[in-house]
């Protein structure tokens, strides 16, 4: 167990003595700081103490990768620590333990496609963005300050505000999920810190009578023959169309004027009311398990319309115009005749009054009639 002072010199000049596997150099300075050189000529610092009755080493870092002066202030505070009962080695394991992002990764998508109807979704922006970036790195190395310059990277990479908002909201999901599982290193959320400004990209978008008649028109000379009937309903009963589309001959009820959802987008089932006009469409469709098969394999629901669709509503003249419209303009069909805003908010489904709220400044004219109403009548001789 040779003994020297340590210093940049005589670090450089030590060598492994001959016929030797390794040879260790203790500091006189600093108890527990050690050089080893190696028969293989690598070198190392390490600081080496007793903790209950055993020895245990820390790996300060290599020769070659570490000045001496770095070396030996850190030997000296770990040696403080170490004399105050602390235990360097068992944090450092501690750290390791700390699992990357990609094991975390890995579990929140496994969850995903237990639990969540957006898998697809979510898996996208996790392999697209999130994991590209923070695979390879320990949890406790993410922090807050990161994750805002690499979401403000990204918003300057010109994605839209509300898909920088989307991948915050998963990449602090997995955090959320890791704090439940008992993850280590999750036990802080560094995205949550992180602020976001407001997205408010509402679109309210409504087709007119007129416009709705031409865009029907257009769907019945579409080479899809489903569609006509599917914009029909989607004007009809305000549903979405994957609700609608997964619709079975099961849950249609054509005396009591219902179609029975099983699971809509807030989670819950419900009943829609058909008006007798949607009975009509309704009960001129094939039977079968679902309202709208997939042609190429009919024990299975249709499941998209985006081709057909975009061929008519370009043909109708309303280029641009969204599937997700159709939602918008049933309820404004709704409020416009005087239809309360909770009972448009009971039909499209509605978790809370917020999300009907939107459709408030299309009662106008239901509001102007009620007050010129009043005003007639106040008018009346008596």
């Amino acid at each position: 167990m040779p003994k020297l002072t340590l210093t940049s010199a005589s670090a450089l000049l030590a060598q492994c003595e001959p016929k030797k596997r390794k040879t260790d150099y203790y500091d006189d300075t600093v108890t527990g700081f050690v050089l080893e050189c190696r028969s293989s000529g690598g070198k190392s610092y390490y600081l080496r103490f007793d903790q209950a009755g055993r020895q245990k080493q820390f790996k300060i870092g290599r020769f070659e990768d570490i000045t001496f002066a770095a070396a030996k202030k850190a030997a000296q505070k770990l040696r403080s620590e170490v004399v105050m009962g602390g235990d360097p080695s068992a944090r450092k394991a501690e750290a390791k333990a700390v699992p990357v992002y990609a094991e975390l990764a890995a579990m929140h998508m496994a969850d995903a496609e237990l639990h969540q109807r957006s898998f697809t979704t979510t898996k996208g922006y996790m392999e697209k963005h999130i994991i590209p970036k923070w695979a390879k790195v320990r949890l406790t190395d993410i922090d807050s300050r990161s994750v805002a310059h690499w979401l403000a990277a990204k918003r300057n990479e010109g994605l839209a505000p509300a898909t920088v908002l989307k991948i915050k909201m998963i990449f602090s999901r997995s955090f959320e999920l890791g704090a439940r599982w008992g993850i280590s290193g999750c036990d802080k959320n560094p995205i949550r810190a992180v602020q976001s400004k407001p997205v408010n990209n509402a679109r309210q978008r409504y087709v007119t009578a007129d416009e709705a008649a031409k865009l029907i028109a257009a769907a019945e000379a579409s080479r899809n023959r489903q569609l006509a009937a599917i914009v029909s309903l989607l004007l009809l009963t305000g549903m979405r169309v994957s609700e609608l589309l997964s619709a079975k001959w099961a849950n249609v009820d054509l005396d009591r004027r219902t179609l029975f959802v099983p699971t809509s987008k807030t989670g819950r089932s419900r009943f829609v009311p058909l008006a007798q006009a949607a009975v009509d469409v309704i009960d001129n469709l094939p039977r079968g398990e679902f309202l709208f098969p997939n042609p190429r394999d009919p024990a299975k629901h249709l499941t998209t319309i985006k081709h057909g669709w975009q061929t008519a509503r370009d043909v109708a003249g309303l280029p641009g115009l969204r599937i997700h419209d159709l939602r918008h303009s049933a309820a404004s069909f709704m409020v416009n005749s005087g239809v309360d805003l909770f009972a448009v908010g009971k039909v499209l489904g509605h978790a809370n009054v917020a999300s009907t709220a939107r459709y408030s400044h299309l009662a106008n004219d239901t509001l102007l009639a009620a007050v010129e109403a009043g005003a007639a009548k106040q008018a009346q001789p008596t």
